[in-house]
């Protein structure tokens, strides 16, 4: 039984993996390490993971800290570009309609995960939002659904997640929840719906 929703943000809610991207592109420029625009490493994973994969290939002395902070106020900086996925924030009414609670699980820090639900006007749906700040390891690790069924009170079994990367599905299915993949070819909201029997409500 489905008593709770739990969204994924970037690229399930958000349509924010470009602007990601961006920043990742912009600052390792900065650096001297170019980064393709079409290249898709790094979807969904988190930036800890993103520095131990692309340090060695930094400047020795470059901390994690101050890359993480540049990229951060790359991003920052054009969140009034963010735009919702057309559809999502109407699923989001009606999952709340059909007396569902609902939560988000990002591997983004706190920062970017409070501006990207600010800038679509999700945050009145929402109980609570949990970030890569919030757990000791990021998605793929079940810590951070993990985590959502704890602050729900909730067991895994009762919290549907909606995901739109392998990353976050590996998190999901680790943690015990079932999964919905979300993206243009896949699951999209009204799957959502459909699964909460929510659809019309």
């Amino acid at each position: 039984m489905t008593r709770a929703v739990a969204w994924d943000v970037d690229g399930t809610l958000v349509d924010s993996e470009q602007l990601h991207h961006l920043a990742l592109m912009t600052v390792s420029a900065r650096y001297g390490l170019p980064i393709p625009a079409d290249d898709t490493r790094f979807i969904g994973v988190s930036m800890d993971q993103v520095w131990s994969r692309l340090q060695p290939h930094y400047p020795a002395g470059l901390q994690e800290s101050a890359w993480q902070q540049a990229i951060t106020e790359v991003y920052l900086a054009r969140a009034s570009e963010l735009r919702a996925f057309p559809g999502a924030l109407a699923a989001m009414a009606a999952v709340q309609r059909a007396g569902i609670r609902q939560c988000c699980v990002s591997n983004s820090a706190r920062a970017i995960v409070a501006v990207n639900l600010a800038a679509i006007g999700a945050l009145s749906f929402l109980e609570f939002a949990i970030s890569r700040d919030d757990v000791a390891r990021g998605k793929p690790d079940p810590a951070p659904y993990q985590e959502a069924c704890r602050r729900l009170q909730l067991p895994a079994a009762d919290v549907l997640v909606v995901e739109d990367s392998d990353t976050g599905l590996a998190s999901a299915r680790a943690a015990g929840c079932p999964v919905l993949r979300f993206g243009a070819d896949l699951a999209g909201y009204e799957r959502v719906l459909t699964v909460i029997g929510g659809h019309g409500a």
